[in-house]
Parts: C-alpha cells; structure tokens; sequence
C-alpha cells in the first residue's frame, strides 16, 4: 500500500458513495481536508447525488451505471469538472485497486461489493469494509487474498470495529486470551411485537429503524436480525473464532456496540452513540484517532443499559448463522443470496415479511454447495441460489 507522507493527504475511493455509509464516509472526509483527498467515488444510479458530491470532492474518476453514465457526463462537463466517468465492474475493480489509491471504503451493499473488496485487498490497500456481505460470501477465499496482498482490513460496521478496538493489538495473541465475542443487537422495530403479527408488516414499517439511520435493505436486515447473522459469520472469519465462541444479544439502547470476554472474565466494551460516522472515522485514521463529528456520550443522560437474549421464535433467521458455519463452504454465500432475494421480493410487495427467514432456510435446504475455490465458483453458486430463491417467489406469491 502506498505510504502517504505528511505533505500528501491518503487519497480515497469510496465504493458506494451515495448510501449511508458512503454519504457518511464523505462527512468525516470533509471535516479533515488536509488528511484526506477523495480519488474515486462510486454509485448506481443516484446521478444527481453523485454529481454534487463530484463538485464538492473533485475526484478523479466517478463510477455509476452505463445507462446514466452519459447524464453524470454532460452535468460534470456543465460545471467545467475534469473527473472521468466510468461504467461496469471492472471499472470498481479498477479504482479500488489504482496505484494511487490509500484506503478504499467498501460500502456496496451485497454480493456486487466483492470482486472490487478483492481488488483492493489483492492490491494491499487499507479496506475498509462497510460491506459484510463480501465476506460473508469470500469466507476464507476473501482472507486469504487479504493475506497474500498485504492488505490492512480495518472492520466499519459498529459491532465488528468495537470487537476491533476492544481486542489486543497483536492478533497472534487472540486465540490464546480470548473467551468469546459478544455482539450487540437493537433488536429492531419489532422487537416487542407478537410474532403472529409479522405477517402483516409493511416495508415502511420495516424500514423505520429505532436508532440508526441506514439503507433499505440493511433496515429490513435489521428487523429481521438477518442483519445479526451475517455479522455474526463476519466475525467468525474477520477474527478467527469458533462459532460457538460468538454469541449475540439484544441491546436496545444501541450505546455499547459489541464487547470481548477474555479468558479471565473480564470484559472489554466499546461504547458510544449510534452513529456511524464514530468507526469509520476510526477506519480511516487508523491508528491514530481524530474527530468524527459524533455527539458525545452523555452518561448521566442515559436511562440505563438493558440486555436481553434473541429467541429463535421471534428472530428465526439469526440462528441459521451457526447453522451455516457447521456446514460445508458455500453454505454462507447460499444464505447470502437468499436473503438478498427475499428482502428486495418483500419491497418490492411479493414476499411477507414473516417468508424472509423460511425462504432462506428453504433456499439453505435446496442449494447444498460444493466447495468454492476462487471467485468465478462464488459467482456460480450465488448465481445458482438466486435463481432458486427468485423461483421460489414466484411460486409463494
């Protein structure tokens, strides 16, 4: 990885600029000008959204999708702006692994987010990886190319940088003192409502999350607690542990983000408020610590801290996690693809909202992987699951 100098800012890609995360990732960036420069920024197809943030951050190259390419073109050539418009996967590819380029913020949301994450990771840049599902779905391949590349893979989602920032420095020391990695949950909109219920609930209900501000699709993965269960096979292989040495429970309050128990019982937490911008700032600057933007934690105003274990009847789909990483590899790609289906089939109205966990144990059941070996076989099998998945709908609807 480049080594940036005092007299060079580290010069970004943002992957997914226009989301929660990237839109995030930009505001820390602004804050810290004479640290950070932007190389690369990245979306689908919220032209005018990418656009305003080329005007602000003058990027080199700017990556939406074919189709609205020509738009994001002629609006860039209005306002006299140099920065070149890309289209397609390799173009990601490409600007996640640019020589120029420091760090990458891998804030795709999906399995699209892989093949530019290994891009980087084979490219030995410092990754920051908003982007759960390219692990859950790379699995061991993923870590792997992050060892032979040299690569810094720093964790963004909240529970994954406070299990981070809560372990020790050297990694060869974590098997040996850690117990077990606790992962902290809100619990989500229907945390406190009748399962019997869930049949009935609607996407902008889903959608409404209690604390946090995000995406669509992470949202109903919130209320879901599918959200959980990836994080939970993240952290299996982002920190070496045993399934059954990670475990999960409801936080509603959302103030400590995940914790670490060591072998001697002592506990080690990471606190704040839920606010994204607070681990990607740590991302970014890592090592060192600077300035977020983040209100601070008030803890006479907090009401107090509550606990509570998920139960299989209200959250069905958080178990099938430890289910999937007893079985052979693959097995978290299938679920992966199966959850993606089904929550884009429940906004888009042809899927209940209680179906998400059942298509995906169905989908679990009927896609039984071989072992992957490389990226192409992850594109197959998560090719192949979707497809089953996507069928299945349509014989559900």
């Amino acid at each position: 990885m480049p080594a940036p100098t005092p007299s060079r800012p580290q010069r970004v890609t943002v992957l997914g600029s226009t989301g929660s995360i990237g839109t995030s990732t930009l505001d820390v960036i602004g804050r810290h000008p004479e640290r950070f420069e932007v190389f690369a920024l990245t979306a689908f197809s919220r032209v005018e959204e990418l656009l305003a943030q080329c005007l602000r951050f003058r990027p080199r190259y700017a990556v939406i999708e074919a189709r609205y390419a020509p738009t994001l073109r002629q609006g860039l050539q209005q306002h006299g702006l140099p920065t070149e418009v890309l289209s397609g996967e390799q173009a990601l590819c490409d600007v996640a692994a640019d020589a120029d380029v420091d760090a990458v913020m891998a804030a795709i949301v999906g399995a699209a987010g892989l093949p530019p994450c290994l891009s980087a990771a084979r490219a030995g840049k410092k990754l920051l990886l908003a982007n759960k599902e390219a692990l859950v779905v790379g699995g061991d391949f993923f870590m792997d190319t992050v060892r032979r590349g040299g690569a810094t893979l720093l964790p963004i989602d909240s529970e994954h940088s406070a299990v981070f920032q809560s372990l020790p420095d050297d990694p060869a020391t974590w098997a040996a003192r850690v117990d077990k990695i606790i992962l902290t949950a809100s619990g989500g909109p229907f945390r406190q409502r009748d399962p019997q219920t869930l049949a009935e609930v609607t996407p902008e209900q889903a959608c409404a999350h209690p604390n946090w501000v995000m995406g669509r699709k992470i949202s109903v993965d919130s209320a879901t607690m599918m959200n959980k269960a990836l994080e939970v096979i993240e952290a299996k292989y982002l920190f070496g542990v045993a399934p059954e040495q990670i475990e999960v429970v409801i936080h509603p309050q959302s103030v400590v983000h995940s914790m670490v128990q060591y072998r001697d019982r002592s506990v080690v937490a990471q606190l704040g408020t839920p606010d994204m911008r607070v681990p990607i700032a740590y991302g970014l600057s890592w090592p060192d610590r600077m300035d977020s933007g983040a209100q601070a934690l008030d803890f006479l105003a907090l009401g107090g801290l509550t606990f509570e274990p998920p139960t299989p009847e209200r959250f069905p789909g958080l178990f099938l996690a430890w289910e999937a990483l007893q079985a052979p590899a693959g097995t978290t790609a299938v679920l992966n693809a199966a959850n993606e289906v089904a929550v884009a089939a429940f906004l888009a109205g042809q899927l209940r909202f209680d179906r998400i966990p059942a298509l995906n144990r169905a989908t679990l059941e009927a896609c039984p992987p071989s072992k992957p070996d490389g990226l192409e076989a992850l594109v197959d099998l998560d090719r192949s699951a979707r497809a089953w998945a996507e069928a299945q709908v349509r014989r559900w609807s």
